[in-house]
């Protein structure tokens, strides 16, 4: 412990305004009378200590993380009609009553429209994660967005799956794991002029302030898709940061720019690659791609 007369507390039990700070403890004391002036109660730490693998097997929880991308967040308890108590041994007949009662109350708590609907919405957003190859992070970003609409009553008079769709390019935009309108429309069944108006529509009424897109985000895949060594990306990425300088990626599509600027580095480099798999990658026409490149190649100097 030590003395500090900096902060001027007084002592609610006698007065004194001499307090001890206990950093171990996290509490600050009367230096007088030992009363507790303040203190932290929150503890991060585990409730156990483990020094070896084995005991931290022992005492590591077995319970699933609590998870939006789950209606009820993964913390609902199953009855299974087993009639098995914890130990797996044969339930007294005389309790197999009160254990019907109790599985058939929770079957009529658990299965309501809205708990349903909900259910089968973040299945339905995740079946539309793992189909654009998406990671955890945005399936459980895009999952708390869907859940803030409905909380909201912004899903009124609007399909499930425009709000799953619009939530996920959402959660895309804001994980930085950038992918265009047209592929989230080939994983859904709603059109692009939807989609666009229902993100448009959550990003106002949420609040949601988005990054901008950077034709650098869209490199990495497009690299790896069309099999372009690391050279080549990094080349692009040079090419693409001095198109930004000279303000040649204005009022431009990124994915546009990112193609273009693959497209060149891959000549550059010897890895050239037919315009029409770079197009059909990005999801851009050659047309786009042809123009980006006479205006990148035109404005700057490619060693």
């Amino acid at each position: 412990m030590e003395n500090n007369n900096k902060n001027e507390l007084s002592c609610l039990e006698c007065g004194s305004t001499k307090p001890i700070i206990d950093h171990k403890l996290k509490e600050i004391v009367c230096g007088f009378c030992g009363f507790v002036m303040a203190y932290n109660s929150d503890d991060n730490g585990h409730e156990w200590g483990a020094f070896d693998h084995e005991q931290r097997d022992k005492c590591t929880s077995d319970d699933a993380p609590i998870t939006d991308t789950i209606n009820d967040n993964g913390l609902s308890t199953m009855m299974d009609g087993s009639n098995k108590d914890i130990y797996r041994e044969d339930m007294p007949s005389r309790n197999r009553a009160q254990w019907y009662r109790l599985r058939k109350l929770q079957r009529k708590i658990s299965k309501n429209s809205d708990t349903e609907s909900l259910a089968f919405a973040l299945s339905e957003l995740g079946l539309y994660s793992s189909r654009l190859g998406l990671p955890r992070s945005v399936r459980e970003s895009a999952s708390t967005i869907y859940i803030n609409a409905v909380e909201n009553n912004l899903i009124r008079d609007r399909s499930i799956e425009e709000i799953i769709a619009a939530s996920l390019y959402l959660a895309c935009r804001r994980c930085q794991e950038p992918r265009t309108l047209d592929e989230i429309v080939e994983v859904s069944r709603v059109s692009k002029k939807e989609v666009g108006r229902t993100f448009r529509f959550l990003t106002r009424e949420l609040h949601i302030i988005l990054p901008s897109i950077s034709p650098i985000d869209y490199v990495p895949r497009f690299s790896s898709e069309l099999n372009l060594s690391d050279n080549v990306q990094s080349t692009a990425i040079e090419i693409i940061n001095e198109a930004i300088q000279n303000g040649l990626t204005i009022k431009h599509g990124p994915t546009g720019v990112a193609a273009a600027a693959l497209y060149i580095a891959g000549l550059l480099h010897g890895e050239g690659k037919p315009l029409c798999d770079v197009a059909d990658i990005a999801g851009v026409t050659e047309v786009t791609i042809r123009n980006r490149f006479h205006e990148i190649t035109e404005h700057l100097i490619l060693d």
